[in-house]
């Protein structure tokens, strides 16, 4: 596996690529061929918060996990727990196929077809819960405000101003953003 590790707001330092790489290809026992794509892993810091996300792209699958910590060397370690666990959920998936149809081994490529599939069932857009509520009028500060008194990740307002729809959010990095309709 080729590795393609980029730092965001943090340095990846020699020692900390040598750990990704090292726990990573740990995953490579589960292939019969070790994948030819590159895998994509970004490291970042928010808020004292580290984070790590890991992509590897191959035909038909797409194994992708991301994991917050404190410390950036557990975080590693629980992001390849989490890709260990989907491989392994996968790999059962196709033996038990291989069980009821009796058919010769199958290898990971059955389980690439099995993955899309499940990801194309998976596309339906299923509607579980809808809300309706009164906009009351005021500035993106005060709805701010009413956000973080709420505990939640975005608000919906009526902006004083222009009378249009806005929605105030939390944005990763732990500062605002605004959205409005074009006028």
């Amino acid at each position: 596996m080729k590795y393609n590790i980029r730092g965001e707001n943090i340095e990846v330092t020699g020692a900390i690529w040598e750990y990704v790489e090292k726990k990573i290809s740990k995953l490579e026992r589960y292939f019969d061929t070790p994948p030819t794509s590159d895998v994509h892993v970004n490291l970042s810091v928010y808020n004292d918060e580290q984070q790590i996300e890991v992509t590897i792209p191959m035909t038909n699958l797409l194994l992708r996990a991301e994991e917050q910590h404190i410390d950036m060397y557990a975080a590693i370690d629980l992001v390849v727990d989490k890709l260990e666990r989907q491989i392994r959920k996968y790999k059962t998936k196709v033996n038990r196929k291989f069980r009821q149809e009796g058919s010769p081994k199958h290898i990971f490529a059955e389980l690439e077809k099995e993955a899309i599939e499940e990801q194309q069932d998976s596309d339906e857009i299923d509607i579980v819960r809808t809300k309706r509520f009164n906009l009351k009028p005021m500035d993106s500060e005060e709805a701010v405000l009413q956000m973080d008194m709420l505990g939640h990740a975005f608000y919906v307002f009526t902006n004083a101003l222009s009378g249009d729809t806005n929605v105030v959010y939390r944005r990763k990095d732990g500062r605002y953003g605004l959205i409005e309709p074009n006028s």
